[in-house]
This record gives C-alpha cells, structure tokens and sequence, in this order.
C-alpha cells in the first residue's frame, strides 16, 4: 500500500525524471535544426528570446494573475479563522506567511502564486470558504503551501522557457527553411543521411512544440500530485484532502476570473464539464483527474 513518504518520493523523482528528458528533447532538438541551417546561433538567440520573454513574467506574473482573478487582499481582522489555518499550517512547515487573498467568486477554489517564499501568495475563493470544513480547509491550504515549498512557480517559469525555446526554435527554422536556409546546397554532398536529417528536421519543427507542451502539462499534473501527498504529511490527514476535493468537484458553478493562462494554478481546473474524460484528453489536461488524486488520497496510511 501506499504510503505519504512513497507518494511524495514517486512524485519527485517522475518530475525530475520529465525534467530530465525535457533537457535532452531541448538540446537533441536545437542539435538537429542548428546543424541542418548550419548555423549554431539560432539556438543562442532562441535560448535569449525565450529568457527575455519570461522575465517580466517571473517578476509580475502574481500581480498579473491577481487582479485577472479579481482576487483582494485581506487582513486578519476580516476572517481571523482562515488566518488561523494558514499561520498553523505555515508554522508547522516551516513557511513564512503569505499574503492571503479571497476571491469574491461562488465556486470552491484556490490558487497559490509568487516568485519564491518570501514572496508568496495564497487565494481562495468565497465558495470554498462556504462549502468546507475546517479539516478540508486544511487540506485544500496545505496543498497550496505546499506548491509554495516545493517551488512551484520557479520550476514552472524554467518549464515555460523551455518549452519557449522550443516553440522559437521550430518558427526560426521553418521560417528560414521556407526563404531557402539552411544546408540545402550541401544535400548532395551528404547523401542519404542529408536527407534523412533534413526530414526529420521539418517533422520536428512541426511536431516539437506539440511534444513540449505534452511534457508541461505532465510536469504540471506530477506537481499536483506531488501538492497533495506533502499535504496530507503536513496535516497527517489525507481524507480531509480528498474530501474537499470532492467538494470542488461537485460545484456546478463557473469561475468567471479563470482563463487558460492561469487555469494551472488552481487545486482543482476551474472549467466545468472540461474535466478529462478520457487517457488521450488527459494528455492535454494541466490537472490529473479528480477521481485518481481522491482515490490515492484514500489509500494513504501514515
């Protein structure tokens, strides 16, 4: 059976894992369109645009994602309990606190954002604080806390430069392939190999981006999962978890301040009847399914 030490260690090593092979798609990719124009510059200027691109993101993406959720800031005095639960639950995994948000929505939801720990926010929607106890409240905090200790938010901005380079580096070599780049002048010289590589550059100008955001969206479900088991070893109760997540579930009512940009950031995908339905669906999905996060919730023992 499966325990919270062997679900947070699976989960880790999965994501590095991903990681892992994310690198070597990146570097086998730029090897393969770098040789084929001939020119190792291009995946120098990929590299750059992408960084560039991401900065402001990285710096401002709270801010940005705040106001789009409508999300406003609270002090103690205006829901001392939420506090509470969240102070608790920082103390006892050694977090600074954050700075705490409620958003004026009907769905039971939440959200956590910010550069690093110091710098960190959490938000949650009036609706969950109407539908759950104290001990889902709990949970629901606790996994949010948790993407905060795990450092969600970096490993997620070097993710989206990555898949950036990737995206950069397809458009520069179609772009130039198309205007007649490249090593074409050379094809006879190299043979059937020329060719071959020169096929299986265009295949993956197109493909490659696709193939990237498929390992995003993985990175991002292994995240969850990996939320929800350092939750339940910080509250040590599991079932609380689940139990809310149920809740969120179960909520017909829309999330009017979610949009795809920032559907990620959730517990739970905020869009109701866009819940996966299948294995293939599930690939382009940014959070694995309710039912499989519940179902190993409950089989957790400490």
């Amino acid at each position: 059976m499966a325990t919270l030490y062997t679900q947070v260690s699976s989960n880790v090593f999965k994501t590095w894992s991903l990681l892992f092979f994310f690198a070597l798609f990146i570097i086998g990719v730029g090897w393969l369109f770098s040789y084929q124009l001939g020119d190792p510059s291009i995946l120098y200027i990929a590299v750059a645009i992408a960084v560039f691109q991401s900065f402001f993101s990285y710096w401002f993406s709270d801010k940005v994602v705040l106001a789009m959720a409508g999300a406003k800031l609270i002090e103690k005095r205006d829901n001392p309990e939420l506090y509470r639960i969240v102070e608790n639950l920082c103390i006892a995994s050694g977090l600074p606190l954050p700075k705490i948000y409620i958003i004026n929505e009907a769905q039971p939801n939440a959200f956590a954002t910010g550069r690093d720990k110091n710098h960190a926010v959490v938000a949650v929607t009036a609706g969950l604080l109407q539908r759950l106890d104290k001990q889902e409240l709990e949970g629901v905090i606790a996994h949010e806390l948790s993407h905060i200790g795990n450092r969600d938010i970096l490993l997620q901005t070097v993710v989206v430069i990555s898949v950036g380079i990737i995206a950069i580096l397809s458009d520069f070599f179609l772009r130039i392939s198309f205007w007649g780049g490249g090593r074409r002048d050379d094809d006879r010289d190299r043979g059937q190999l020329g060719l071959i590589l020169g096929v299986l550059a265009i295949v993956a100008a197109i493909l490659a981006p696709i193939a990237a955001t498929l390992i995003q969206l993985a990175i991002s479900r292994k995240r969850e999962f990996l939320a929800d088991a350092d939750a339940a070893l910080l509250t040590r109760y599991p079932e609380g978890l689940a139990r809310a997540l149920q809740k969120i579930a179960s909520d017909p009512n829309p999330l009017r301040g979610a949009n795809d940009s920032t559907a990620h950031l959730y517990i739970a995908n905020p869009f109701r009847g866009k819940q996966a339905k299948s294995w293939f669906t599930g690939l382009f999905s940014t959070h694995p399914p309710i039912e499989e996060r519940i179902k190993i919730l409950m089989e957790m023992s400490v």
